[in-house]
């Protein structure tokens, strides 16, 4: 498969500029601030009267305010059929290896809170009791500057701070369950490492179990490992794709989300899901879900826009059963045609 790279280019006319900074991804209500420019061309006054020019308003052109890793090296500039907003995508059925669809597959690029995946392979391989109760500790206070609410003093169990790393991408549960491995977070870094190496994961490789590094990167053939082997396990696939979790903190109950809307939308059969943003990333997701009878894993990576990766999913989705209907009515024809 061949590498191909690109600049973005957005043109900012210098009217009215507004900048501000880029929050990491967690709880889904991280959205990437925007260098934004909107500019409204004034009517002449030089020129009164019937032939006065009319104002004229352009359209407003947004960037991140940190450009990712992938639009630095050009990766959008690639054209693909579907139009997609993320740099780098891939398709792949599940039960043949099938490549369905594919735009800059060879790119190794930082995977933010995809990382989760792992950091939940990790821990349930090690087999500790789920309903062990941990304690958050200030030792695990992330990077980020989103404010967490399992503050020192919360206590859950494993299997609720493995839910909410998967479903809500809570950056102090994924580093909560690193920190309780046996040997602490520098044994489980290891442990990701080795694990990314058995699964045949040679683009990958992982500096914290939370995805907020930009070290923990991989290509998109290695992510679709990566969903596989999470889909193995029965824990991730539930806590994934749940849609909500109420935790007691203190004397108060703090409701979850899931930070993958499509979790919640019936036309959507997932099986497993991980959202991650970062500066670096960009927008991402990857999928397992079934679409069409196809059970079919799909990686998103670099996506400019909020809600850009869950367009470029639901495109995905509509080309696919587009396709078979296609493949179906040819079928339909060859069966007609007189011999």
């Amino acid at each position: 498969m061949n590498k191909i790279f690109f600049v973005l280019v957005g043109c900012l006319p210098a009217l009215a500029v507004a900048q501000t900074a880029v929050r990491p991804d967690t709880l889904g209500r991280a959205t990437p601030r925007t260098v934004g420019v909107s500019t409204t061309a004034q009517p002449s006054k030089a020129a009164p009267g019937p032939t006065q020019a009319r104002s004229v308003k352009r359209k407003v052109v947004r960037r991140p305010a940190i450009p990712s890793e992938g639009m630095r090296a050009g990766l959008h500039r690639v054209d693909d059929p579907l139009d997609l907003r993320s740099s780098v995508a891939l398709v792949v059925d599940q039960d043949t290896d099938e490549v369905l669809f594919e735009k800059n597959p060879d790119a190794v690029l930082p995977i933010a809170s995809i990382t989760k995946l792992m950091t939940a392979i990790v821990t349930l391989d090690a087999e500790l009791p789920l309903d062990e109760q941990l304690v958050v500790t200030r030792y695990d206070r992330t990077t980020d500057r989103v404010r967490s609410r399992l503050t020192p003093g919360v206590k859950l169990t494993r299997a609720q701070a493995l839910q909410l790393a998967l479903m809500a991408s809570e950056n102090h549960a994924a580093q909560l369950l690193a920190r309780t491995y046996p040997g602490g977070v520098p044994a489980f870094v290891e442990a990701m490492n080795a694990k990314a190496q058995m699964l045949g994961m040679h683009d990958s490789h992982f500096a914290d179990p939370t995805g907020l590094s930009p070290e923990n990167r991989s290509s998109p053939g290695d992510l679709v490992r990566l969903v596989k082997a999470a889909y193995d396990h029965p824990e991730i696939r539930e806590y994934s794709t749940s849609t909500e979790l109420s935790l007691p903190v203190g004397r108060r109950v703090v409701r979850y989300g899931n930070t993958n809307v499509l979790t919640s939308r019936p036309e959507w059969d997932i099986g497993v899901q991980k959202t991650g943003y970062t500066s670096a990333a960009g927008r991402c997701l990857v999928m397992q879900a079934a679409i069409e009878g196809k059970r079919v894993v799909m990686v998103l990576l670099d996506s400019i826009g909020k809600y850009s990766r869950i367009g470029d999913a639901q495109r995905l989705r509509r080309w696919i059963a587009e396709q078979k209907a296609s493949q179906s009515a040819d079928v339909r024809d060859s069966k007609t045609k007189p011999s």
